[in-house]
């Protein structure tokens, strides 16, 4: 447990913004290199660890290292950063926060996201929430000039400044849990694996935030036989909100997809994969919840539809308060998420993959 907590952190604590997920790649790399035959980076920057099997089947996993960030719109002469959103955000997790500021030189400064005092908002207007084009980052510069010498331009990006915690025991706290969770999962399953019946393609994608662009890419490249999303899912299991609609708990395990998506359209998880899933979480005693998510979706959508179509899943790993700067889970959930996706690779033969597969109609 405290070695999966600790390779948590590590991820947590990277700053990866969709489309700048440099910082977080270098973390993967290390981690992933130890365990696999061959790692590579592909064009978008997405990290692809091979790992041989018994046969030439593929099997691959996707989880996402982007996060959710900023990006800077528009420097006002007074040294204030205006910024657009880079991923879903709600703006009322946004005021108030610590940002970390990327310059053009690569390092990263400090900031706040500032907005109008409440003394001297508009009368009846200082309790409502500002929308994100009123709001500002503060990096303490008194002008545009000396923003630009610290190397903050239009284009720089910045994500939220939040350290990892452990709240109780196993129930820990921190940013950008989505993903690097499932990172997270995935890495700590590829230390357990030896023997597989089919070659792994563990792939760490990018860019998922702003259209699962990354997992499309790989899905291209690998042509897997079958694919597995590792991501968070809600976890609504807090004050205020019905049973019906907690969509799952934490400390409860973790969760098998049977369908998410929203006005884009629904992802339906591949039936047989699925149940496939299901009954290996019951054989070695994983507890698992059933997941019906009405809006969010997951890498599993952008892998299933490439090619000729992919038999893809999702297991994914409850989280409170997705996309902001306290996401938290229980430990437990991610543990025996991993335990679940090294049974389901080990156990994903190619007689299982074949009646995943086309059937000829006799």
């Amino acid at each position: 447990m405290e070695e999966f907590i600790q390779l948590l952190k590590r991820l947590s604590e990277a700053r990866g913004p969709s489309g700048f997920e440099d910082e977080v790649r270098e973390v993967v790399v290390r981690e992933m290199e130890p365990y696999v035959d061959e790692v590579v980076v592909d064009r978008w920057g997405n990290v692809i660890g091979v790992k041989h099997g018994a046969s030439e089947r593929r099997a691959m996993v996707a989880a996402h290292i982007d996060e959710i960030g900023l990006v800077v719109d528009h420097i006002d002469k007074e040294g204030f950063l205006r910024f657009r959103p880079v991923g879903g955000w709600n703006e009322v997790t946004l005021v108030g926060q610590r940002v970390w500021v990327k310059t053009s030189r690569g390092t990263w400064i400090r900031g706040v996201v500032g907005s109008t005092p409440p003394h001297v908002t508009p009368a009846g207007k200082e309790r409502e929430a500002p929308e994100i084009k009123d709001l500002f980052i503060d990096i303490g510069a008194s002008s545009r000039e000396e923003v630009e010498k610290l190397g903050v331009e239009v284009g720089s990006v910045a994500v939220l400044d939040r350290e990892f915690a452990v709240l109780n025991g196993k129930v820990v706290t921190g940013k950008a849990f989505d993903d690097r969770v499932g990172v997270a999962v995935m890495l700590y399953a590829l230390r357990q694996l030896k023997e597989l019946p089919t070659t792994l393609y563990a792939v760490a994608t990018v860019q998922e935030e702003v259209g699962l662009r990354g997992a499309q890419i790989a899905a291209e490249r690998i042509n897997p036989h079958y694919a597995i999303a590792l991501d968070t899912t809600i976890a609504a299991d807090v004050p205020g909100v019905g049973d019906r609609l907690h969509v799952t708990k934490i400390g409860k395990g973790p969760a098998i997809k049977v369908l998410d998506g929203g006005r884009g359209g629904l992802f339906i998880a591949h039936p047989q994969l699925r149940d496939h899933i299901v009954k290996i979480a019951r054989d070695i005693g994983v507890p698992y919840q059933l997941e019906v998510l009405y809006g969010g979706t997951t890498d599993a959508m952008a892998i299933a539809f490439r090619r000729e179509g992919i038999p893809a899943a999702t297991i994914s790993i409850p989280t409170r308060y997705i996309h902001s700067p306290v996401e938290v889970l229980n430990v437990e959930d991610a543990v025996n998420a991993s335990k679940l996706l090294k049974a389901v690779l080990e156990r994903t033969t190619p007689a299982v993959i074949d009646s995943f597969l086309d059937k000829r109609i006799k």
